[in-house]
């Protein structure tokens, strides 16, 4: 059942970037964005943590 359900859901996320990819595109950058500024705030503790 729960291999059914992620089929199902990565069939819904290619349908949903092949008939709107600006969103799609959008969601995709906003979330890299995000990730990004997680791993810099990271970056920045251990820099502070060593000085």
């Amino acid at each position: 059942m729960k291999k059914a359900l992620g089929w199902i859901l990565l069939v819904l996320i290619i349908f949903y970037i092949g008939t709107n990819p600006g969103p799609a595109a959008e969601a995709a950058r906003s979330l890299g964005d995000g990730v990004a500024g997680a791993f810099r705030g990271i970056g920045t503790f251990f820099q502070n943590l060593t000085t």
